[in-house]
């Protein structure tokens, strides 16, 4: 038996009309079917935290009617399984919210499912945690702690479907888990064959970000070539009982799967090959073989799976000062020098009026950006033919009003020169940062409340 997974979102803010070839193209398979959507970052659900505080029925996916509405009906009267973390830091608000689309698309009885338990902001004095192997913080003041999210696996997910949801809704799970998921309920893999959920795990992580197997992140005009970039088809993932899968896309869509751009996604964001962590198993993929057996269609198998983490990953997210940043624009002849010299000057003034412990970057965007511009004299030591030069100051420090007039003194650049400044903008918030740290799986306990038209 064959089960089939696409991916219609690889983050918050993808687009938001992928998913219906996606659903177009699982029309036509008779085999089990699943429509999974990724659409969680770190710093995203901190931001999600944030909201939530600001609003109570905020702090879910902002896009959730734009991805699901237009979709979501054909899903429902087609047996297609629909699993996200949209629900991010609030999935009961994201659960109401999709009962109002199922009720509009005519299925006001949809079964609903909503995976509580990795939330555990309010919990952090009582777990025994240790630092992840790559966290130099120490644990966070309890006080500054926006947000505390643990990396569920896929058994509550495979427990929402063995209860008949049709839609699984979940904050922080880890993103293969959301196609790890159908494919353990349909093909009864068991929770301890490693090598399937390897596989599993593999299939989850080959399309989790979306258009990037299918070519998106993958271009390079003139090195990479990729076609109809405007129109990407987005990722399906085609799964025999055995672990064997196939990566493929909806015919007549953007984009391509070839053996080079699932290499590309396979090794995206692995730090071990040989062992590629997750909450549901420890991925080897040091001997998976990758084959192209037709256009667009590649074939992965020999990945081998090893025990699950005793720990899991928790992503904790704090307040720590303040940032800013302000810039402003040189245009015409002799561009760079002018806006190199703006640099310098406020460098100069910063260094006078604020205190030291102020931290701060510049970059002359197309000139000297991206890469510190500090660090590279010979980007500007060459002589420059640009003609429109855009000066960025980003500053961080403690205390808001510090940071609030570092940014003011680039506004004065207006009149203080030199010539032809103009185009300044400025924005100010709270500095979020992020910490790693690990807790015992057995303290975390993830539950499954099934929800029918959004009643509980």
């Amino acid at each position: 038996m064959t089960v089939v997974i696409g991916c219609g979102a690889g983050f918050s803010g993808d687009r938001t009309d992928a998913a219906g070839p996606l659903v177009d193209a699982l029309l036509g398979y008779d085999a089990p079917r699943a429509l999974m959507f990724e659409t969680l970052g770190e710093r995203t659900l901190a931001a999600a935290q944030l909201r939530r505080v600001q609003n109570p029925e905020g702090g879910d996916e902002p896009l959730l009617e734009a991805f699901l509405a237009p979709v979501l009906g054909d899903c429902l009267a087609n047996d297609i399984s629909v699993l996200g973390n949209f629900g991010a830091a609030n999935p009961g608000a994201a659960c109401r919210r999709i009962a109002e689309l199922t009720s509009a698309a005519g299925f006001a009885e949809a079964r609903l499912a909503v995976i509580e338990g990795d939330d555990v902001r309010e919990r952090l004095g009582e777990l025994d945690w240790t630092a992840w192997e790559g966290e130099r913080r120490e644990l966070p003041d309890a006080a500054r702690v926006v947000a505390a999210n643990v990396y569920l696996g896929a058994e509550p997910l495979i427990e929402a479907l063995a209860k008949r949801a049709q839609v699984v809704i979940a904050g922080r799970v880890a993103d293969p888990s959301l196609a790890l998921a159908p494919l353990c309920h349909h093909h009864g893999w068991a929770m301890d064959d490693w090598d399937r959920l390897a596989a599993g795990a593999l299939a989850g992580h080959l399309i989790e970000c979306g258009a990037q197997v299918t070519g998106g992140y993958f271009a390079d005009p003139g090195v990479k070539e990729v076609p109809g970039m405007a129109e990407l088809g987005y990722p399906l993932v085609e799964v025999e009982r055995d672990g064997r899968l196939v990566v493929t896309k909806p015919a007549g869509t953007g984009g391509l799967v070839t053996e080079q751009t699932v290499k590309e996604q396979l090794l995206y964001e692995i730090h071990d090959p040989a062992a590629y962590v997750t909450p549901d198993v420890i991925l080897d993929l040091t001997g998976v073989e990758i084959r192209q057996i037709g256009r667009d269609r590649v074939a992965i198998h020999g990945v081998r799976g090893k025990p699950a983490p005793s720990r899991l990953k928790t992503t904790i997210s704090f307040l720590d000062g303040h940032q800013g940043e302000a810039e402003i624009s040189y245009a015409g002849p002799n561009a760079a020098a002018r806006a190199r010299l703006a640099r310098d000057t406020l460098r100069e003034r910063l260094a006078r009026r604020c205190p030291p412990d102020l931290r701060m970057r510049f970059d002359l965007i197309g000139v000297s950006s991206v890469f510190d511009g500090d660090e590279m004299p010979w980007r500007e030591s060459s002589r420059s033919t640009v003609e429109d030069v855009r000066l960025r100051l980003a500053v961080e420090h403690a205390r808001r009003e510090v940071v609030e007039l570092a940014t003011q003194e680039l506004l004065a650049l207006y009149c203080c020169g030199p010539a032809g400044g103009g185009g300044v903008r400025r924005h100010h918030e709270p500095r979020l940062k992020t910490a790693s740290f690990l807790v015992p799986r057995e303290q975390v306990t993830p539950t499954v409340v099934l929800n029918r038209g959004g009643e509980a």
